[in-house]
């Protein structure tokens, strides 16, 4: 009995990981095909979006149904939770990489800004760093590492208020570019809000390792409580 549980156990953690690839490349595509106007890669990105949430009620599902059939103690049932809790952070970071695409649609022969483009791509190279560093410390199971990725939060903070000071420039100089501003704007509060949840998932880590939850940065509560 207790093989099969340690098998279920290893299959939900390997396919939370998958889950966490899928995330981390919706956002990688929905930030591409802002960037470069791509309206056919942002429609793959919304469409693809059926496939993570699939996957995170499916890790739900198995989740239940191990806590109720095989009432794991200690730290199995933290990692059952772990998993649980952080695939639904990962299913809200892939709706904001939804939400991009659908702003990437929605921009259409609007006048756009390169510099401010380029400020946007760079915000999202980081929260891609910081979704690539989170998905190896849960493998690792690296409270040491979840803590400093923690930390990188508030860079992605300060990227989102530059591109906030740059759009209402760019919107004073010149009319014709604020409906697109105020797209720019958008999408870098949608990624401000997947480092918010990379945060969560990083104080998920810390919880798997010390049974403690944990707050790390306090402005990524807004859609958690």
């Amino acid at each position: 009995m207790r093989r099969v549980f340690s098998d279920e156990l290893n299959e939900l953690h390997v396919r939370f990981s998958e889950m966490g690839m899928m995330v981390n490349e919706a956002i990688f595509k929905s930030v591409k095909a802002f960037v470069n106007h791509d309206k056919t890669l942002a429609r793959e990105v919304i469409t693809s979006d059926k496939q993570i949430n699939k996957r995170e009620v499916d890790l739900e599902k198995r989740s239940f149904e191990m806590i109720a059939l095989q009432q794991p103690v200690t730290t199995d049932l933290r990692m059952i939770v772990t998993i649980m809790k952080a695939s639904s952070d990962l299913e809200r970071m892939g709706d904001h990489a939804v939400s991009i695409a659908k702003s990437t649609i929605r921009m259409k022969g609007e006048t756009r800004v390169p510099e401010i483009e380029k400020k946007i791509a760079a915000m999202a190279q980081a929260v891609k760093q910081m979704v690539d560093e989170v998905l190896e410390a849960y493998v690792k199971e690296d409270s040491v590492k979840a803590r400093a990725i923690a930390e990188e939060d508030h860079g992605i903070n300060a990227f989102s208020s530059q591109i906030y000071e740059l759009c209402i420039d760019e919107m004073t100089r010149d009319a014709d570019t604020i409906v697109g501003s105020m797209d720019y704007m958008l999408v870098s509060s949608y990624l401000e809000r997947i480092g918010d949840y990379v945060t969560n998932i990083c104080e998920w880590i810390l919880y798997l390792k010390t049974g403690k939850l944990l707050e790390l940065n306090s402005n990524a509560k807004e859609d958690t409580l």
